[in-house]
């Protein structure tokens, strides 16, 4: 991998910035964090060096003055809504950030129900929670929101919130996911500190799109391919060139709902102390890039990655028509085909002359490595031995897993385990490859390689199996793969 982000200037001048922020807000300070903390592995593929627990470890820079809201939707917790990534609910997962965060030395002072409306499933959830110790708090429905502005800044609107009580100067406000409502937690707070005679401030927390780069650079494009599903669209923030005469990149929610958010702090206090939405933001991600031709090549592939991900979810049934096309407009702005990343092409060529189900991979010196499905293996499984075979510089014609040891572990996958695919899987070569190893150098000297495989991109002609797609995940495999089941 070919680092191009700078994580410990990150780690630094990001912290310092917002204690800047806290300092500017009389010493107390509502950010509003969006994305993920602890797994923001899109932000780590498109700027390679930023670790995926970057913004968490920011943070714990500043936890003797922090303290956390965890914000859940009443209609989320009613729906059982899925965090797709972690296969959990929302309401399972307020419990898991929780106790990572607890876990980490934060503070972790309450939770915040949103959108409520005496849904019992949300009364079954906070009596759950106060059984445990954590104090919840419940945000109503509020008829006109955003728009009527004298009914949210009145007793009636935001004065019927529950007041959150929080002790540090920095209040964190985090969800599960989008559409939690952790914006209006922030400014319901607002307005209820002013009641008490505390004039405190906001802040908004994301990372993209990155404000100080341009509109069209590869990141920000990719931020709008990893949004495709919510028709985000990336835009000169023109509230931020009329103030200053200085063009900055934000997104078109935020744009929308500014003249909105402005009427609610004038509404609040008069006036608002920010001139646009961009101003609003504490990202200093854009000044940390060391190696701009190495994010926009990451960023380039992240395009195709989601570009892939997307054709195989439709592929499975799933409604994906409108994201595949916004994607594929991205292609033009990026200046990019599928066949920019290069495993691409290598695979389909294989599966081209050979008829079978292919994969390919770059490998850090540049050199494709590819391999073919066969009858004892898989194209996943074979393509991770022939790609450590290179690297540990082992003859490709050496058989590391000797037949007489795969046809066991074939014969329990069929017959005991009611398997219908008899070809070994990427863990199980890894496994057998565990074994031999006590006693084999060849295998031993294969494993110790895997970790050079961070970074390496890949792409088969079929779509892999759960299993495969967990393994190189883990292993720092950029993968995608074509619509296609596999034969």
């Amino acid at each position: 991998m070919t680092y191009g982000f700078d994580n410990d200037k990150y780690l630094r001048i990001q912290s310092e910035h917002i204690k800047e922020r806290i300092a500017q807000f009389g010493n107390k300070l509502y950010l509003e964090l969006g994305g993920k903390l602890f797994d923001d592995h899109h932000a780590s593929r498109v700027l390679p060096g930023f670790q995926p627990d970057s913004k968490l470890r920011m943070l714990g820079q500043l936890k003797d003055q922090a303290e956390i809201v965890i914000v859940i939707s009443a209609l989320d917790i009613e729906k059982n809504k899925v965090r797709n990534d972690l296969g959990i609910t929302y309401d399972m997962d307020v419990l898991r950030l929780r106790e990572e965060f607890q876990n980490r030395g934060f503070l972790v002072g309450s939770v915040c129900v949103t959108h409520y409306n005496g849904q019992i499933s949300a009364d079954a959830f906070r009596e759950r929670l106060e059984k445990m110790g954590i104090t919840v708090y419940y945000h109503y429905t509020i008829e006109g929101y955003p728009n009527n502005v004298g009914h949210i800044t009145s007793d009636a609107g935001f004065g019927q919130n529950d007041y959150i009580v929080t002790s540090r100067p920095l209040v964190i406000v985090t969800a599960p996911g989008p559409g939690s409502g952790k914006m209006a937690v922030c400014l319901s707070q607002l307005y209820n500190e002013h009641k008490r005679g505390v004039e405190a401030g906001y802040a908004k927390f994301e990372t993209f799109p990155v404000w100080s780069l341009p509109l069209k650079h590869p990141v920000n494009i990719a931020y709008e391919a990893a949004t495709a599903d919510l028709n985000d669209v990336n835009m000169i923030d023109p509230f931020h060139l009329e103030a200053y005469g200085k063009t900055a990149i934000n997104y078109n929610r935020d744009i929308e709902i500014f003249p909105v958010l402005n009427a609610l702090f004038e509404g609040i206090y008069g006036q608002n102390p920010y001139k646009s939405p961009t101003d609003m933001g504490v990202n200093m991600v854009g000044f940390c890039i060391s190696d701009d031709e190495a994010c926009c090549v990451a960023s380039r592939n992240e395009i195709i990655r989601r570009y892939f991900t997307a054709l195989c979810h439709m592929a499975e049934g799933k409604p994906c028509e409108a994201e595949v096309s916004k994607i594929a407009l991205l292609f033009k702005q990026a200046k990019i085909d599928v066949n920019y990343r290069r495993p691409v092409a290598a695979a389909r060529e294989r599966a081209e002359r050979s008829g079978r189900p292919c994969s390919a991979m770059e490998m850090p010196d540049g050199k494709i490595i590819t391999a073919e499905s066969s009858d004892l293996l898989g194209p996943s499984s074979a393509l991770i031995l022939n790609a450590i075979k290179h690297l540990a510089g082992i003859d490709h014609d050496v058989k590391l897993i000797p037949q007489e040891m795969i046809t066991p572990i074939q014969h329990t996958k069929i017959n005991y385990l009611r398997s219908k695919n008899r070809r070994l899987h990427s863990d199980e070569v890894l496994v057998a490859l565990s074994v031999l190893s006590t006693t084999d150098d060849l295998c031993r000297r294969a494993l110790e390689v895997l970790p050079e495989l961070r970074g390496c991109e890949m792409h088969s002609t079929v779509m892999l199996g759960e299993v495969d797609h967990k393994i190189f995940k883990k292993l720092g495999v950029g993968l995608t793969c074509d619509p296609a089941r596999k034969r």
